[in-house]
């Protein structure tokens, strides 16, 4: 399969909305089945486009693929011929060969609700760093196309209306941001059961707490929901103007999408820079910066 084959059948993954792997032969030595630049495309549904030689070594490259896909890692993996690869297969080449196998997935897609200060800011960062951004507002004056030149699409509209007919691919990110508690809480009902990677919902301890407590009031919400929710929105840095804060907001996107931060409050990594999750019943953590 050609360079020419492979790339195109990636950006055909990729316009579907669906991720894969990538599988090249990136070093070899001495008698290999195939040379420097071979390549296999894993697909997410198992089938593979491609080879890097067959056997027991591309078997084992495959599975690796699949793990590289689910926790979006790169990974650089030696193969020597002459050991139990070969034997188990009866290869007669023999040789060492490195292989990089490396996810591909398309563009994160990311929906900002409420396009006012820190919206604005989050937009424009969260796009420059490799999100496809839709931001949606009700007001024509915040939410124009020339505002947001950098947002695959910008819409004016009512916003639990709009979001309730939208079309949002699983795995979504959404930043709840609007001017308003009511209109954060129309929102929240609208999109919180959906199958998100994110649900970010800025605001305050106390703010958050009223609205988690309206919410569950209403009764057609189970509390398990409202814990995968990314509220207080952001890693704590300390931010204060909307600019600070939509860098904390993007910092956590960005973390949630390689897997070192959880909504439940508990770091992938040893350091925790987020703030402790709200609780339902408890009220008197730090505060973070409030809704604009």
């Amino acid at each position: 399969m050609s360079a020419r084959e492979v790339f195109a059948a990636i950006a055909e993954v990729l316009s579907r909305g669906e991720r894969a792997a990538l599988v090249t032969i990136v070093r070899a030595n001495g008698s290999t089945p195939q040379r420097v630049g071979a390549r296999m495309l894993v697909l997410e549904d198992g089938r593979t486009l491609g080879t890097i030689g067959g056997g027991c070594y591309e078997n084992d490259a495959f599975q690796r693929a699949r793990v590289a896909m689910r926790d979006n890692r790169a990974e650089l993996v030696h193969y020597d011929l002459n050991d139990d690869f070969a034997e188990e297969t009866g290869l007669i080449c023999g040789g060492q060969m490195d292989v990089f196998i490396e996810p591909v997935a398309p563009s994160p897609e990311l929906y900002v609700v409420g396009a006012g200060h820190v919206g604005y800011h989050v937009a424009r960062m969260a796009a420059a760093c490799g999100f496809r951004v839709h931001v949606l507002d009700d007001r024509e004056k915040f939410a124009s196309p020339e505002r947001f030149p950098e947002a695959a699409e910008v819409v004016v509209d009512d916003i639990p209306t709009w979001l309730g007919h939208a079309e949002m691919p699983a795995g979504a990110y959404v930043v709840i941001a609007t001017r308003g508690h009511r209109h954060d809480l129309d929102a929240l009902r609208t999109v919180v059961s959906r199958d998100l990677t994110y649900l970010g919902l800025i605001g305050s301890r106390a703010k958050v707490a009223r609205l988690y407590e309206q919410v569950l009031a209403e009764g057609n919400i189970p509390a398990d929901a409202l814990r995968r929710i990314y509220s207080p929105i952001g890693l704590d840095i300390g931010a204060v103007t909307p600019e600070e804060i939509a860098v904390a907001i993007v910092a956590e996107l960005i973390a949630v999408k390689y897997g070192k931060v959880h909504a439940d409050g508990r770091d992938a990594t040893a350091h925790s820079l987020r703030w402790a999750p709200p609780s339902l019943e408890g009220r008197d953590a730090p505060r973070p910066p409030s809704s604009e």
